[in-house]
């Protein structure tokens, strides 16, 4: 079979997001939760459709970054589409300054997003409350909206797009809106999202669930009380997040699992938040986790050969690889990091420019990304890796948050819960040797 070589390499940039609905990514998709310890994306759609469609829910989701969270939230947005759900999915650090985001921000874009998507259907809202916002944002922004005809999605959309650029706009408009806070997610309820509620079941939708992708970017910067990004939002101010008369689901930073925030973020939201762990390529006695290898190989042969069989694919393994142990190998020091298999793939075809690769070219790859990795390691850090080497856990002190934040450990669960173990690529270096 000739496989193009051009095309495959296109399918594996590490930066593209799977969306299942398309019929080609489709066919490049694998479903990990059998090995990942349970079906998350299906307990995060039952809480909607099946335990509460009729009262709005709001759960967390998080994970490393890179470990397949985008992939997995548009497989949700396509199944609650199918079962008769109106979603609105969007990606928040298109909107927002991930380094400075306040809860106004997420609230407004919200109710952007959601306004966009529903004027696409030909719903319009009422903005009694934002006309008259809009109308005194303008005097303070001094930009040329016409207030009078705006349209819902367009006032804050302005508002929005202006502010992101400019941390002096940004300061200026939070000091007048955040007093506000309480008013403008009252009139975000009650001018938008009841209202579009009601409308879409008289359509014969089963209610509306919106998608916060990308919180997890939110940077861990310093506010000016010295509070970190991350537990502002989430814990400070979750309370509000969790407000919206609609069913939502946010990203969350994965560090706020490991902080010692963690039980207060549990019961601002009332939940306690989704992991989506890693795909283990061994088990936590370092035995090797065969099913895991499996289907960490099939993603692999998938993005070659996305119209066969899967049980077909591996007597194809040479057309890609000089062996199947040059396969093996790419998949067991990815330590089943999606994104990061995928970029290791990625700079091999790069580098080869020809088919098939060889273990020579991925072991340059790989040499290459743990010189880029030891650069940044600081003395102190490798005393915690040694430790995670010996222990497989972490605990919740800053330095593993560190860690975790950096791609230096990984999480697994399997049915005793959560285990750890550090990046498989930094496996072999002298500092963890015994």
């Amino acid at each position: 079979m000739t496989l193009d070589l051009r095309k495959f390499f296109q399918a594996t940039n590490p930066s593209r997001t799977l969306a299942v609905e398309n019929e080609q990514d489709q066919k490049y998709y694998i479903d990990f939760s059998s090995v990942r310890g349970g079906k998350i994306i299906e307990e995060l759609k039952d809480n909607i459709t099946f335990f509460s469609p009729d009262t709005p829910t709001c759960e967390l989701f998080t994970g490393h970054i890179g470990c397949g969270k985008s992939t997995e939230l548009l497989r949700l947005k396509a199944e609650l589409e199918q079962d008769g759900f109106h979603v609105v999915y969007f990606e928040s650090s298109q909107d927002l300054e991930m380094g400075d985001v306040d809860i106004v921000d997420i609230l407004l874009v919200i109710a952007r997003r959601v306004s966009e998507s529903l004027e696409e259907k030909g719903f319009s809202q009422k903005a009694g409350y934002f006309k008259n916002l809009f109308g005194e944002v303008k005097e303070i922004l001094q930009t040329p909206m016409q207030v009078s005809d705006v349209k819902f999605s367009v006032g804050i959309a302005e508002i929005t797009s202006q502010t992101q650029a400019s941390p002096k706009l940004r300061d200026k408009l939070r000091g007048y809106l955040e007093p506000r806070t309480r008013a403008i997610l009252e009139a975000i309820n009650q001018e938008l999202l009841e209202p579009a509620q009601k409308r879409l079941k008289q359509e014969g939708k089963k209610g509306l669930v919106v998608i916060v992708d990308n919180l997890d970017r939110v940077e861990s910067t310093q506010k000016p009380w010295g509070r970190l990004q991350p537990e502002y939002l989430f814990v400070d101010r979750g309370e509000q997040l969790r407000q919206l008369k609609c069913h939502v689901v946010y990203t969350m930073p994965l560090s706020l699992v490991f902080s010692n925030e963690a039980g207060r973020l549990a019961q601002r939201f009332g939940v306690y938040p989704k992991v989506l762990p890693m795909v283990p390529v061994r088990l936590r006695d370092q035995s090797e986790c065969r099913e895991g290898l499996a289907l960490l190989r099939q993603m692999v042969l998938a993005r070659a050969f996305p119209d066969v069989a899967p049980e077909q694919r591996i007597s194809l393994i040479q057309e890609v690889f000089d062996s199947s142990d040059t396969l093996n190998l790419l998949c067991r020091v990815s330590g089943g990091h999606i994104r990061n298999l995928l970029r290791l793939l990625y700079d091999c075809i790069r580098r080869e420019k020809g088919l098939p690769l060889s273990r020579k070219s991925l072991e340059e790859v790989i040499q290459a990304r743990r010189n880029q990795m030891l650069l940044t390691i600081e003395e102190d850090e490798w005393e915690l890796l040694r430790q995670v080497v010996k222990r497989k856990c972490v605990s919740g002190d800053l330095g593993y948050q560190t860690l975790i934040h950096s791609l230096f450990v990984y999480e697994y669960r399997d049915r005793d819960g959560s285990w750890f173990d550090i990046n498989s690529i930094l496996a072999q270096t002298e500092q963890l040797k015994p």
